[in-house]
Protein backbone atom coordinates (compact mmCIF):
# COMPACT_ATOMS: atom_id res chain seq x y z
CA UNK A 1 0.00 0.00 0.00
CA UNK A 2 1.57 3.51 -0.53
CA UNK A 3 2.22 5.54 2.03
CA UNK A 4 -0.20 8.50 2.97
CA UNK A 5 0.33 11.52 1.28
CA UNK A 6 0.86 13.46 4.34
CA UNK A 7 4.07 11.29 4.15
CA UNK A 8 5.95 12.51 1.15
CA UNK A 9 4.76 16.33 1.51
CA UNK A 10 5.89 19.27 3.07
CA UNK A 11 5.95 23.21 2.81
CA UNK A 12 9.56 23.21 4.67
CA UNK A 13 12.73 23.60 2.89
CA UNK A 14 11.04 26.06 0.01
CA UNK A 15 13.52 28.81 -0.10
CA UNK A 16 13.21 32.42 2.14
CA UNK A 17 10.72 33.68 -0.16
CA UNK A 18 7.97 31.36 0.56
CA UNK A 19 5.82 33.88 2.83
CA UNK A 20 5.46 35.92 -0.73
CA UNK A 21 4.66 33.29 -2.80
CA UNK A 22 0.77 32.16 -3.80
CA UNK A 23 -0.64 29.49 -1.94
CA UNK A 24 -0.81 27.94 -5.48
CA UNK A 25 2.58 28.46 -5.92
CA UNK A 26 3.52 26.90 -2.85
CA UNK A 27 1.40 23.84 -3.63
CA UNK A 28 3.25 23.62 -7.22
CA UNK A 29 6.72 24.33 -5.55
CA UNK A 30 6.06 21.16 -3.12
CA UNK A 31 4.58 18.68 -5.44
CA UNK A 32 7.20 19.58 -8.23
CA UNK A 33 10.31 18.53 -5.81
CA UNK A 34 8.17 15.74 -4.63
CA UNK A 35 7.42 14.22 -7.93
CA UNK A 36 10.79 15.19 -9.09
CA UNK A 37 12.58 13.35 -6.62
CA UNK A 38 10.52 10.40 -5.98
CA UNK A 39 8.41 10.66 -3.47
CA UNK A 40 5.40 10.75 -5.42
CA UNK A 41 6.44 7.90 -7.55
CA UNK A 42 5.06 7.63 -11.35
CA UNK A 43 1.71 6.28 -11.36
CA UNK A 44 0.83 7.30 -7.72
CA UNK A 45 -2.69 8.80 -7.27
CA UNK A 46 -3.19 12.42 -6.52
CA UNK A 47 -6.57 13.08 -4.46
CA UNK A 48 -6.96 17.06 -4.49
CA UNK A 49 -8.29 17.09 -1.07
CA UNK A 50 -5.77 14.73 0.13
CA UNK A 51 -2.96 16.60 -1.05
CA UNK A 52 -4.88 19.79 0.20
CA UNK A 53 -4.74 18.38 4.00
CA UNK A 54 -1.15 17.29 3.78
CA UNK A 55 -0.14 21.12 2.60
CA UNK A 56 -2.28 22.97 4.89
CA UNK A 57 -4.36 24.70 2.46
CA UNK A 58 -7.53 24.38 0.67
CA UNK A 59 -7.83 22.44 -2.30
CA UNK A 60 -8.28 25.54 -4.44
CA UNK A 61 -4.43 26.14 -4.87
CA UNK A 62 -3.66 22.74 -5.29
CA UNK A 63 -5.99 22.31 -8.17
CA UNK A 64 -4.10 25.37 -9.71
CA UNK A 65 -1.22 23.55 -9.07
CA UNK A 66 -2.08 20.53 -10.18
CA UNK A 67 -2.98 22.19 -13.20
CA UNK A 68 0.47 23.40 -13.38
CA UNK A 69 1.85 20.21 -12.99
CA UNK A 70 -0.05 18.76 -16.08
CA UNK A 71 1.54 21.46 -18.33
CA UNK A 72 4.94 20.60 -18.04
CA UNK A 73 3.68 17.00 -18.13
CA UNK A 74 4.76 15.99 -14.96
CA UNK A 75 1.20 14.87 -13.99
CA UNK A 76 -2.14 13.54 -16.23
CA UNK A 77 -5.52 13.75 -15.51
CA UNK A 78 -7.27 10.56 -15.80
CA UNK A 79 -11.07 10.44 -16.89
CA UNK A 80 -12.87 9.60 -14.10
CA UNK A 81 -10.16 8.81 -11.52
CA UNK A 82 -8.55 12.48 -10.78
CA UNK A 83 -4.74 13.24 -11.71
CA UNK A 84 -1.87 11.17 -11.41
CA UNK A 85 1.88 11.59 -11.82
CA UNK A 86 2.97 10.85 -15.17
CA UNK A 87 4.10 6.79 -15.43
CA UNK A 88 7.29 6.49 -16.90
CA UNK A 89 7.53 5.31 -20.28
CA UNK A 90 9.75 4.74 -23.19
CA UNK A 91 7.69 6.71 -25.34
CA UNK A 92 7.61 9.76 -23.36
CA UNK A 93 11.50 9.67 -23.66
CA UNK A 94 11.28 9.33 -27.32
CA UNK A 95 9.21 12.42 -27.28
CA UNK A 96 11.70 14.38 -24.90
CA UNK A 97 14.57 13.81 -26.07
CA UNK A 98 13.26 14.13 -29.61
CA UNK A 99 12.62 18.14 -28.95
CA UNK A 100 15.56 18.13 -26.74
CA UNK A 101 17.90 17.14 -29.32
CA UNK A 102 16.58 20.38 -31.57
CA UNK A 103 16.52 22.58 -28.66
CA UNK A 104 19.63 22.19 -26.65
CA UNK A 105 22.38 21.78 -29.41
CA UNK A 106 20.70 25.25 -30.33
CA UNK A 107 21.36 26.80 -27.11
CA UNK A 108 25.13 25.73 -27.83
CA UNK A 109 25.88 27.05 -30.76
CA UNK A 110 24.00 30.33 -29.89
CA UNK A 111 26.04 30.54 -26.59
CA UNK A 112 29.28 29.85 -28.24
CA UNK A 113 28.44 33.57 -30.02
CA UNK A 114 26.69 35.48 -27.73
CA UNK A 115 28.58 34.44 -24.41
CA UNK A 116 30.66 36.82 -22.71
CA UNK A 117 33.67 36.86 -20.13
CA UNK A 118 31.08 36.38 -17.25
CA UNK A 119 29.29 33.50 -18.56
CA UNK A 120 32.41 31.38 -19.20
CA UNK A 121 33.69 31.86 -15.72
CA UNK A 122 30.33 30.67 -14.83
CA UNK A 123 29.95 27.71 -16.71
CA UNK A 124 33.66 26.70 -15.80
CA UNK A 125 33.00 27.19 -11.85
CA UNK A 126 29.94 25.30 -12.48
CA UNK A 127 31.91 22.51 -14.53
CA UNK A 128 33.99 22.52 -11.50
CA UNK A 129 31.48 22.37 -8.97
CA UNK A 130 29.80 19.59 -10.72
CA UNK A 131 33.41 17.39 -10.69
CA UNK A 132 33.49 17.95 -7.16
CA UNK A 133 29.88 15.39 -6.38
CA UNK A 134 29.85 13.56 -9.28
CA UNK A 135 32.03 10.54 -8.35
CA UNK A 136 28.61 9.11 -6.31
CA UNK A 137 25.28 10.56 -6.24
CA UNK A 138 23.96 12.98 -3.93
CA UNK A 139 21.48 15.33 -3.07
CA UNK A 140 23.88 17.60 -4.61
CA UNK A 141 24.51 16.15 -7.71
CA UNK A 142 21.52 16.01 -9.72
CA UNK A 143 21.43 20.25 -8.65
CA UNK A 144 24.94 20.43 -9.85
CA UNK A 145 24.52 19.15 -13.18
CA UNK A 146 21.29 21.38 -13.51
CA UNK A 147 23.72 24.32 -12.90
CA UNK A 148 26.18 22.92 -14.99
CA UNK A 149 24.02 22.95 -18.59
CA UNK A 150 21.74 25.86 -18.20
CA UNK A 151 25.35 28.13 -17.10
CA UNK A 152 25.52 27.15 -21.16
CA UNK A 153 21.89 27.50 -22.02
CA UNK A 154 21.45 30.97 -20.52
CA UNK A 155 24.58 31.93 -22.49
CA UNK A 156 22.39 31.83 -25.14
CA UNK A 157 20.52 34.61 -24.18
CA UNK A 158 17.06 33.53 -25.69
CA UNK A 159 14.61 33.46 -23.26
CA UNK A 160 11.90 31.33 -25.68
CA UNK A 161 14.64 28.19 -25.89
CA UNK A 162 14.83 28.62 -22.02
CA UNK A 163 11.33 28.31 -21.64
CA UNK A 164 11.24 25.71 -24.35
CA UNK A 165 14.27 23.57 -22.87
CA UNK A 166 13.18 24.18 -18.72
CA UNK A 167 10.06 21.68 -18.72
CA UNK A 168 11.51 19.12 -20.65
CA UNK A 169 14.65 19.26 -19.08
CA UNK A 170 13.33 18.43 -15.69
CA UNK A 171 10.47 16.15 -17.23
CA UNK A 172 14.17 14.06 -18.28
CA UNK A 173 15.65 14.75 -14.87
CA UNK A 174 12.76 12.84 -13.35
CA UNK A 175 14.04 9.73 -15.51
CA UNK A 176 17.12 9.82 -14.59
CA UNK A 177 16.46 9.78 -11.02
CA UNK A 178 14.45 7.04 -10.95
CA UNK A 179 16.11 4.84 -13.12
CA UNK A 180 19.92 5.72 -11.88
CA UNK A 181 19.28 6.73 -8.30
CA UNK A 182 22.97 5.62 -7.44
CA UNK A 183 24.82 6.45 -10.80
CA UNK A 184 28.09 8.19 -10.96
CA UNK A 185 27.91 11.27 -13.67
CA UNK A 186 32.17 11.62 -13.65
CA UNK A 187 31.79 9.10 -16.46
CA UNK A 188 29.93 11.65 -18.41
CA UNK A 189 32.48 14.15 -17.10
CA UNK A 190 34.44 14.06 -20.03
CA UNK A 191 31.46 14.82 -22.56
CA UNK A 192 30.82 18.13 -20.40
CA UNK A 193 33.88 19.30 -20.63
CA UNK A 194 34.70 18.65 -24.16
CA UNK A 195 31.46 20.52 -24.42
CA UNK A 196 32.46 23.42 -22.29
CA UNK A 197 35.78 23.99 -23.87
CA UNK A 198 33.80 23.59 -27.68
CA UNK A 199 31.62 26.83 -26.26
CA UNK A 200 34.70 28.85 -24.57
CA UNK A 201 36.25 28.12 -28.08
CA UNK A 202 32.83 29.54 -29.64
CA UNK A 203 33.58 26.41 -32.31
CA UNK A 204 29.46 26.53 -32.57
CA UNK A 205 29.93 23.25 -35.14
CA UNK A 206 31.63 21.13 -32.65
CA UNK A 207 29.49 22.29 -29.36
CA UNK A 208 26.02 21.34 -31.15
CA UNK A 209 27.39 18.19 -32.23
CA UNK A 210 28.86 17.06 -29.33
CA UNK A 211 25.74 18.33 -26.68
CA UNK A 212 23.66 16.26 -29.58
CA UNK A 213 25.88 13.05 -28.84
CA UNK A 214 25.91 13.83 -25.50
CA UNK A 215 21.88 14.07 -25.13
CA UNK A 216 21.54 10.90 -27.55
CA UNK A 217 23.56 8.86 -25.44
CA UNK A 218 21.73 9.92 -22.21
CA UNK A 219 18.36 8.66 -24.04
CA UNK A 220 19.72 5.47 -24.91
CA UNK A 221 21.31 4.57 -21.78
CA UNK A 222 17.76 6.12 -20.03
CA UNK A 223 15.56 3.37 -22.75
CA UNK A 224 17.96 0.38 -21.74
CA UNK A 225 17.24 0.40 -18.16
CA UNK A 226 13.64 0.90 -19.28
CA UNK A 227 14.04 -2.66 -21.26
CA UNK A 228 14.20 -0.93 -25.01
CA UNK A 229 17.35 -1.04 -27.24
CA UNK A 230 18.89 2.51 -28.72
CA UNK A 231 16.26 5.10 -29.71
CA UNK A 232 18.71 7.49 -31.18
CA UNK A 233 22.15 7.19 -33.38
CA UNK A 234 24.54 9.14 -32.08
CA UNK A 235 25.88 11.97 -34.79
CA UNK A 236 29.54 11.11 -36.37
CA UNK A 237 29.86 14.50 -38.47
CA UNK A 238 33.29 15.71 -38.79
CA UNK A 239 33.83 17.77 -35.86
CA UNK A 240 34.71 21.54 -36.25
CA UNK A 241 38.53 21.62 -35.12
CA UNK A 242 38.76 25.06 -36.13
Amino acid sequence: MADPVADTLSLSGLGGDAGSRTLADRAFAALHEAILVGRLEPGRRLPIEELATALDMSPMPVREALRRLDAVGLVEHVPHRGARVTRLSVADVVEIYEARLSLEPLAVRHATVRLNSEDGARARAAFEALTRVARRTTVRTWPAHTDFHFALYRAARSRWLMRLILPLWQSAERYRIATWPKGRLDIRQAEHEAILEAVLARKADTAATLMHRHLATTANELAARLGEGDLFPLEHDQLDQR
